[in-house]
């Protein structure tokens, strides 16, 4: 496989995971948006869950990077092919990172969390995703 195929593959997975980010939030809102199913008293610690999740990404954004450093040290070397399968793993563990704040505030949607705070997880995962982009420099 070529360069330029495992770059499309993984542009290719980032937008799905995108997808698996944000689609939940907007099924369950279109679904159940009216729907409190669970207690009020819920909202705030629901939101704080979701911003807090954003620091689980930390540490898989530093692994993430030596991943990358590491692949674009293998490049026209031998060793490029498990370069590009340590960074596509690594990839994924930080893109499952990136999701939980969007995943939190489809959750915290039951409890009837107020729609600017839920367009705002949305947003931070989001920005989270767009970390793991792979850059144009790689390749």
């Amino acid at each position: 496989m070529t360069r330029a195929e495992v770059r499309r593959r993984l542009a290719l997975e980032w937008w799905r995971w995108l997808g698996f980010a944000l689609i939940p939030l907007f099924l369950l809102n279109l679904l159940f948006g009216g729907h409190q199913v669970l207690p009020a008293v819920l909202e705030m610690p629901l939101f704080i869950a979701a911003l807090a999740s954003m620091f689980v990404s930390l540490p898989l954004f530093a692994a993430y990077k030596r991943a990358l450093i590491a692949t674009e040290a293998a490049l026209d070397g031998e060793h490029e092919r498990e370069a590009w399968l340590a960074l596509a793993r690594q990839r994924r563990k930080g893109l499952l990172g990136a999701c939980l704040p969007a995943w939190i505030a489809a959750l915290a949607l039951f409890s009837g969390l107020n729609a600017v705070a839920l367009v705002l997880l949305a947003l931070s995962s989001v920005v989270v995703l767009g970390l793991y982009r792979i850059p144009r420099q790689l390749g």
